[in-house]
């Protein structure tokens, strides 16, 4: 996909996010966070600072995992998702990077808010 057009949906998406939740345009953290909280499944609680970094993580890994980067190893006692790392990623330039991870974001929220899901 071409950035120009990563960056119209980025904006769609960032937009709708602020809309339905109420609240300033999010960034790339935000919305990362909002995947891990997503992805954790334990719904909306307070995280300390260290929880809202492993949710970010979490975040990543399951946005990479679409790329066959990750795979879920599964969860541990508390409910929480590990990941391994199946293939190193490769390096991208902060462009690339940047582009990567914004398309998958859109990619995700595309998926997991579509009506028929």
């Amino acid at each position: 996909m071409k950035p120009s057009e990563v960056n119209k949906r980025w904006s769609e998406l960032q937009q709708r996010i602020a809309h339905e939740f109420d609240s300033d345009v999010p960034d790339v953290k935000v919305l990362l966070f909002l995947i891990g909280v997503q992805e954790l499944g334990h719904g909306p609680k307070k995280f300390s600072k260290r929880q809202k970094e492993e949710l970010m993580h979490i975040a990543n890994c399951k946005l990479f995992s679409k790329m066959g980067f990750y795979e879920l190893e599964g969860l541990d006692q508390d409910g929480w998702p590990h990941w391994r790392l199946v293939k190193p990623i490769p390096s991208y330039t902060l462009l690339e990077q940047e582009m990567l991870i914004k398309s998958l974001i859109v990619d995700y929220f595309d998926e997991t808010l579509s009506p028929d899901s």
